[in-house]
């Protein structure tokens, strides 16, 4: 079989101030090898290194703002305080001198739990102190507490910005903090920062993104990433219909997002098949129809399995999920691809693909999630 003609993902792309060589994204995946919230000189050559072997873009690990029990485990990095934003600062400068651009993904975990359990020193808070529905944790944020929080992620993306990279990322995905405010079974408030609608739950982050476009001024792109399903439900779903996705990101999108990261588990899965078929549309398409921005794909891009799967593609198998993926990227489904677990066994994935070299791409070994290579 010849190879696909990938040169849909070789197009150079460009939004505000940042311009892309490609259409491959880095995806954000957490690692856990920041002791003390600091990333070090092995955090920096990790990076470094997937700029070198070809990604556009590189969106860091979730970095978290300057908040109290604002991340669920040790090892995830500050992006606040001097020696984290040292750190920060190492880690754009070796990017961009492998010819690299970066952007760093700012969160707060909210009430969730990392594998290991680790506890933060300060009780955890969300919406309505509530991990998911029913299951009650830490406490529920003061509208002092959600003012506080909007100017710390300002605050960060601001750091971004000043440090030189060269894009920010919101993680409003996941079933962290600010899904949390967006799920109606995590969101029980009865004051402005609640409701029945997706819409008057999404006040929150929407508060965050005007802060942060206020922030980093007009030409400096934002990034928010979003999803359907939760880590605590895999099957929930917070737009059932594209015209509630609309009323859902759409006002994210004119409080000043520029590109909308739509995590799924798989990129070919269709988003709303009841309306065009099970190879219609995936979330990053239907939120570039419904809003008119700019879109990231993602999920499982050269594994076997979904996100959430043990098993994953062998060196046989690469080609056809790509050839799947140049179909929606030839239809201009969705303006970018993130790749994540692909890119930490074979930082030169990028590469190898727009080479040709499918015989060379290395499956996905779980044992490199246990280092920073």
């Amino acid at each position: 079989m010849p190879n696909p003609d990938t040169s849909s993902l070789f197009r150079p792309f460009t939004i505000r101030s940042l311009e892309l060589k490609n259409r491959i994204v880095m995806a954000p995946m957490t690692r856990l090898f920041a002791p003390e919230g600091v990333p070090g000189p092995a955090n920096a050559d990790y990076y470094r290194r997937r700029a070198e072997g070809g990604a556009g873009l590189l969106l860091s690990e979730g970095t978290v703002i300057d908040r109290p029990a604002s991340r669920n485990d040790g090892g995830i990095p500050f992006f606040h305080g001097d020696a984290a934003l040292r750190g920060w600062k190492n880690v754009i400068d070796a990017v961009h001198g492998a010819g690299g651009r970066m952007g760093p993904q700012i969160w707060h975990t909210g009430a969730t739990r990392y594998i290991n359990n680790w506890e933060p020193d300060a009780p955890v808070e969300s919406p309505s102190g509530l991990n998911a529905p029913g299951e009650a944790r830490g406490i529920a944020m003061t509208e002092e507490d959600i003012a506080d929080s909007v100017a710390a992620f300002a605050k960060a993306a601001a750091d971004a910005k000043r440090l030189g990279f060269d894009t920010v990322e919101i993680h409003g995905a996941h079933g962290y903090l600010i899904d949390q405010f967006f799920w109606s079974g995590t969101n029980l408030r009865t004051d402005r920062y609640g409701g029945p609608t997706i819409k008057e739950r999404s006040r929150f982050a929407g508060e965050i993104i005007s802060a942060v476009r206020e922030a980093v001024g007009p030409d400096f792109p934002i990034i928010m990433r979003v999803s359907q399903w939760k880590q605590q439900d895999l099957t929930v779903r917070l737009a059932e219909t594209p015209a509630e996705m609309e009323t859902w990101l759409l006002p994210l999108v004119e409080a000043g997002v520029d590109v909308l990261h739509v995590s799924q588990r798989r990129f070919w899965e269709s988003e709303f098949p009841e309306i065009d078929g099970e190879n219609g549309l995936n979330g990053a398409g239907w939120a570039k129809k419904v809003t008119g921005a700019a879109t990231i794909a993602v999920g499982s891009v050269g594994l076997e399995n979904d996100v959430t799967a043990s098993a994953f593609v062998g060196k046989g198998s690469a080609t056809a999920s790509i050839d799947r993926l140049i179909d929606r990227m030839d239809r201009n489904e969705f303006d970018l691809i993130a790749v994540g677990r692909a890119l930490l066994t074979d930082p030169t994935w990028v590469t190898k693909v727009e080479n040709g070299d499918y015989a060379e791409l290395k499956g996905f070994d779980p044992a490199t999630l246990s280092e920073l290579a």
